[in-house]
């Protein structure tokens, strides 16, 4: 099976034990003279995910990429504390496939992989 070269992440809260519903994702990716272009802003989905974080039309391209988690608002909103207001996740692209970006988080720490 061929699947197409893209985007998409999952986030979930580690505190709660449940997906990340409703937590924005930003996508960027960097120019040649170090400047971030935006590319998409998506919130999760009930199951945590955004699915397709590249827009209709943009193809995915070689180069170095960041998402950008508004963890703070998220975290808020669940009457929880804030420590880090955001999680970036910088990441190359290197091949053409596609690339799952996942996020673990709590209110004092997240990680991230490669997923698939």
């Amino acid at each position: 099976m061929n699947t197409p070269a893209s985007i998409t992440t999952h986030v979930l809260d580690t505190a709660q034990g449940l997906p990340a519903t409703g937590l924005r994702v930003r996508l960027e990716r960097q120019c040649p003279d170090g400047t971030w272009q935006a590319l998409a802003e998506r919130d999760t989905d009930a199951d945590g995910r955004a699915r397709e974080l590249l827009p209709a039309g943009v193809e995915l391209e070689l180069g170095t990429y960041r998402l950008t988690f508004e963890t703070g608002a998220y975290l808020s909103r669940g009457g929880g504390p804030v420590f880090y207001p955001e999680a970036a996740v910088t990441f190359v692209v290197l091949e053409m496939r596609h690339h799952h970006i996942p996020l673990l988080l709590s209110p004092f720490g997240f990680s991230t992989y490669r997923g698939s």
